[in-house]
Formats: structure tokens, C-alpha cells, sequence
């Protein structure tokens, strides 16, 4: 498996677009809506938040997956359509100007919106923008990082990336695009995820590969513990690499599995990194846990706790924070078999062993606090359980983002 260039447009078959329609009246330089379309029909699967509170595509997306099949995909920026008028209709209305334009049924569309909830969209301006949003599709880069830019809210950066590997002698590549720096604390989804790929796979393969995938990578990040109401993560698969189409959980479905874990790890962690006004992407890999779940549940309430995040955005080596946040993470492990170390570029120190705290130098480990990337590397005695989950620091561009995000 090798990282390449393309995005969702990687993949043979698919081509992307995005530009300003006018969804986003304050600023009319920013692109506002998205479409991927296939050039043949796809499996495809999604999940979704677990909000109860949800957006009005999600509804739309799940009549229109219930066969397993796609072509398009398209998506809003600068208004949620969720808890709003007509929310539902007007979904249905998206799609059904993709369809018109791409030449399938509205069923075939999926459709996903993302931004202040409440407000009715302007269906009318995406309708009207449809056509020439159309015209622009590309099989390339470019078209890929059109589509990227258009489902940006409050991200600072694009998140694209795509793999190639080889499954049963073919050469198979998978591409993705997310969005998501706030109201992130997914569970079996992400803020806006859409991945492509040229692979032939059924729709109960597809829909078991991505299940698979989105609770080692996407559901083991936080930003700010908040759920959203439009928390969405859609596979296309147009079969169009040309290998036997995957139909069973075998070795050709394990190097599928592998690849789509790469994609949305990566995906996932640059996310976490790209948190509301975040200075530092934070690693917490649990060691030694009774088991994966309960590192997992012990790493998650670490990158979760408010108290570590702002700890980590002062470069404070507070390990006290990290140890209590594992207390009450709801497992049952013993405290004085527990080891925390704060790891970075700039080296790895131990701040605290068998649950008591160590003298170390406060301005070395503010050194390795001080880079972009931290780690918090925590060794217990439990068992062979051990996960890696990411956050980011909690700091105060955070309140002022979200402070007048409505207005």
C-alpha cells in the first residue's frame, strides 16, 4: 500500500467538484457546495451520528441506501438543515438536481449539510447552481480539492488523502475527504466523511468494511466532546479497478479493510489536529489495559478531559489531570500499577510511576510539551488491552470561535 495523490478523485470513475452557489452569504470567495458523482452506479453504505437530535439528510440518506446503491453525493457547507422548515423536502430537492443533471434517479443521490442548525437552507441558489457545479466535475486532483474546500465550516485546512494497494491482482485505490474541527465526539461516524474507491465489493461487504473501520479511527477521536446532529460517513465502491468483486470476509476483504483503516486514521487524526483553535494534536495510547475496550474507554476519557487539554495548551506536564481522568473513565484498574510519560520531537520523560509522582525537570518536559504533536504514553499492569485515541488542547481562540458562531 502506497499514499498517493487524488483525493476522492483518485479512484477510477470518479470525478468532484465544488464551488460558491450561495448557501454562505458573508463570503462569497468561500465554495459552499460539493458533488461527487461516479461514473457507474456503486455500492455504497454510510453511518451516522448518534445524536437523537438528527439533520434532515440523514433521514433522506437512509431511504436512499436502503438498497445498498449510489451515484452522487452531494454536500452543503454554511447551514445544517437540521431542526429547520422543510428540512426533509429540501434535502430531497438536493438530490434531485443532482439526478437531473447526472442522469439517475433521485434515490441515487446521497446528500449531507453541514453548519448552524435552525436556519432553513436556500434550496432555491443550490437548485440553480446544480448545472454549472456539474460542469465542472473533474477525474482529477483538482476537482478533489474543489469538493474538499466546499464542505469547510470552521476548518483552518483541507483534508483529503488517498491509497492504492493491490487486491486479487488488481490495482485498487481509495481516496476521502472530511470535514470536522468542531463538534467533534463521534460515535460510528465522523463530522463529514466521504470516501471513494475503485474496488468491486458488495453492499454488505462495503457496509461490514466501513462499520469495521469507523470504530478504530474515527470514534477514538474528540475535539470537545460534542456530538452533532449531522455526523455522516459515506463509502462509494464503483467496482471499476476490475478485481473479483468481494462477496465474503476473506483475504482480498482484509487488504480492503486495511487500506480504508489507513485512510480514515489519517483522516481522523488530521481532524483532531485541526480542533476549533487547537495549538497541539494530542496522542493517548493506553498500554497494559485489562482489554482493548478498556484502554480504549481509559485513552478516550484522557483526550476528552477538559482539564488535560488546557494542561497540554499551557505546556503544563500535569500528570495528575491524565490520572484522574482514567479514574473516572468508568474502568477498574489499579492506580499504583500505572506509568505516564508526555512524549514529542523534542524527547520523552516520565512524570509519573506506579501512581506516584516522580521529580523530574519541569523545563525539559516543557520543552516536549511546547511541539505540535504530543503524546501521553500510559503503561499499566492490567492485561495485553492497549489503544491509541486523538484530541486536541482546549484553548481560548476555542470560546471565541464558538463563542459567535450564529451571529
Amino acid at each position: 500500500m502506497k499514499w498517493i495523490e487524488g483525493g476522492v478523485c483518485a479512484a477510477q470513475g470518479f470525478k468532484a467538484a465544488g464551488m460558491h452557489v450561495g448557501v454562505k452569504t458573508h463570503n462569497k470567495d468561500k465554495k459552499d457546495v460539493a458533488l461527487i458523482v461516479s461514473d457507474v452506479e456503486c455500492s455504497a453504505a454510510a453511518v451516522y451520528t448518534t445524536n437523537v437530535v438528527k439533520a434532515a439528510p440523514i433521514h433522506v440518506d437512509k431511504e436512499h441506501l436502503k438498497n445498498g446503491k449510489a451515484r452522487a453525493a452531494i454536500i452543503n457547507s454554511g447551514n445544517a438543515n437540521a431542526c429547520a422548515p422543510n428540512g426533509e423536502e429540501n434535502a430531497e430537492k438536493m438530490c434531485a438536481a443532482v439526478a437531473a443533471a447526472v442522469g439517475c434517479e433521485a434515490s441515487d443521490v446521497v446528500v449531507s449539510s453541514t453548519g448552524v442548525i435552525g436556519q432553513t437552507i436556500n434550496v432555491k441558489v443550490i437548485e440553480d447552481g446544480v448545472p454549472a457545479l456539474y460542469k465542472q466535475l473533474a477525474h482529477s486532483a483538482a476537482g478533489s480539492d474543489a469538493a474538499a474546500s466546499a464542505i469547510m465550516t470552521t476548518d483552518t485546512v483541507k483534508k483529503e488523502v488517498a491509497v492504492e494497494t493491490t487486491i486479487g491482482g488488481k490495482t485498487v485505490k481509495i481516496g476521502g475527504m472530511c470535514k470536522g474541527s468542531g463538534m467533534i465526539h463521534p460515535n460510528m461516524g465522523t463530522m463529514l466523511c466521504y470516501l471513494t474507491t475503485d474496488c468491486a465489493i458488495s453492499p454488505d461487504m462495503i457496509r461490514a468494511a466501513l462499520l469495521e473501520t469507523v470504530t478504530v479511527s474515527f470514534n477514538r477521536i474528540s475535539v470537545d466532546g460534542d456530538t452533532s446532529t449531522n455526523d455522516t460517513c459515506c463509502v462509494l465502491a464503483n467496482g471499476m479497478a476490475g478485481n473479483a468483486e468481494i462477496t465474503e470476509k476473506n483475504d482480498d476483504y482484509a487488504a480492503f479493510v486495511a487500506a480504508l483503516k489507513e485512510i480514515c486514521t489519517k483522516l481522523a487524526r488530521a481532524m483532531a489536529s485541526d480542533g476549533e483553535g487547537a495549538k497541539h494534536l494530542i496522542t493517548c495510547t493506553v498500554n497494559g489495559a485489562k482489554s482493548e475496550k478498556s484502554a480504549e474507554t481509559m485513552a478516550k476519557s484522557v483526550i476528552d478531559s477538559s482539564l488535560t487539554k488546557a494542561a497540554i495548551f499551557g505546556a503544563d506536564a500535569n500528570w495528575g489531570r491524565v490520572l484522574c481522568a482514567m479514574g473516572y473513565s468508568g474502568e477498574q484498574f489499579d492506580p499504583e500499577k500505572v506509568d505516564v510519560h508526555f512524549t514529542s520531537a523534542a524527547g520523552d520523560i516520565e512524570v509519573c510511576h506506579q501512581g506516584r509522582g516522580l521529580a523530574f525537570d519541569e523545563d525539559v518536559a516543557k520543552k516536549i510539551l511546547t511541539e505540535h504533536d504530543v503524546e501521553i504514553n500510559i503503561f499499566m499492569a492490567e492485561g495485553g488491552g492497549t489503544c491509541t485515541c486523538w484530541g486536541c488542547d482546549l484553548t481560548y481562540d476555542y470560546v471565541k470561535i464558538n463563542g459567535d458562531y450564529r451571529t
